[in-house]
């Protein structure tokens, strides 16, 4: 029991900052995502494209999670977009701490995006909130089509999930009706959109989500 409690007041201690952080955010009227996935899922590669296509449509902000280095940042910060990076000397996700400190180093004022790609890791990142508005997971297609059912929580609590590398299907054993299936029996909700980040294939869909996101933001404020 004494265990338990004590991972109760982690996580909510953690989401009184998460939510001082989504306070922030929605004042400043920046729509906000925490970008998850497996090591090698592509999300460092889907950012990079993302932020090459939309950097003239969106003011996009960068916070990357990484373990150790700052390779990730290094690959976003050569299209002349602000971005952090924080380095978690271990831990195997982010926290709402972490990110509000990061959110210091911004000039929230001239920006309408902000992507928190988090550290590769498919359980902790996400039970712990950073103030985002949406979840969003990448997941790659020689990661094999048993991962909803194994790690249910990042399935369950994104509102997207890009399936990666399609461009090597022809080559992997992977069941893609069986893999939709687990899925949806996990979230209905959940919208999959099928992606090669490294040939540009499919992220048309994946940008028109994010545009109309943050014009939601926008014509509210």
């Amino acid at each position: 029991m004494a265990k338990i409690k004590v991972v109760s007041d982690v996580l909510q201690a953690n989401d009184v900052l998460a939510d001082c952080n989504q306070r922030l955010l929605r004042e400043k009227n920046i729509w906000s995502i925490n970008f998850m996935g497996s090591p090698g899922a592509g999300k460092t590669t889907v950012l990079e494209k993302t932020v090459k296509e939309l950097r003239n449509t969106l003011d996009i902000g960068v916070i990357e999670g990484d373990i150790y280095t700052a390779k990730d940042a290094e690959r976003i910060e050569k299209y002349d977009i602000p971005v952090i990076q924080i380095n978690t000397d271990g831990g195997c996700h982010l926290d709402a701490n972490m990110v509000q400190k990061a959110l210091e180093d911004f000039d929230l004022n001239l920006l309408n995006l902000m992507v928190i790609e988090n550290v590769g890791n498919l359980v902790c990142p996400s039970d712990f909130a950073l103030g985002e508005e949406a979840k969003v997971m990448a997941m790659s297609i020689t990661e094999g089509a048993d991962k909803p059912l194994k790690y249910p929580s990042m399935f369950r609590n994104s509102e997207v999930l890009l399936l990666n590398k399609m461009d090597l299907l022809p080559a992997c054993d992977f069941d893609m009706d069986a893999f939709e299936e687990d899925v949806y029996s996990i979230n209905p909700g959940i919208e999959i959109i099928k992606v090669s980040a490294i040939k540009e294939e499919g992220l048309e869909e994946w940008y028109q989500w994010l545009i109309a996101k943050v014009e939601e933001v926008q014509e509210c404020a």
